[in-house]
């Protein structure tokens, strides 16, 4: 990881839209972030943020953070995603329990778009605006 725990708590809340990070893992949380290094976080049930302190490689932890609480802002609003996921952006998630779960891609490119993760993939004009609107309204 290329960040610690003090450091991300110092983001700025706008940045992680109001949602705390939550140090203290469940049991099941850790068991499954032990299995799973290649994941660097998850917008925990609690709505709050969880970092796998597991992850391997040069995970930016505050990238993760900031996509989690995307997620988190989008599962608690709900908002209609009407937007299109593009053939490549479709395509990393074949494979994966996304594969079928359009919500889920969406989401996770949103978040990606939000974080700057290059993972987002020739995301497009139409999906950085209905992020930016997305925003404005929350």
């Amino acid at each position: 990881m290329n960040n610690d725990l003090s450091q991300l708590k110092k983001m700025e809340t706008k940045d992680l839209l109001g949602f705390p990070i939550r140090e203290k893992l469940y049991s099941g949380e850790d068991a499954y972030f032990k299995q799973n290094p290649h994941v660097g976080g998850m917008a925990a049930e609690d709505n709050s943020i969880i970092l796998n302190p597991y992850s391997s490689g040069e995970v930016n932890q505050g990238a993760v953070a900031k996509n989690e609480a995307l997620r988190l802002l989008l599962r608690i609003k709900k908002p209609k995603l009407d937007f299109e996921l593009t053939p490549s952006q479709i395509g990393q998630f074949k494979g994966t329990p996304y594969q079928d779960n359009e919500e889920a891609m969406k989401h996770t490119i949103l978040g990606r778009i939000y974080s700057e993760d290059p993972t987002a993939l020739d995301f497009t004009e139409e999906q950085t605006k209905f992020l930016n609107r997305f925003l404005e309204r929350k």
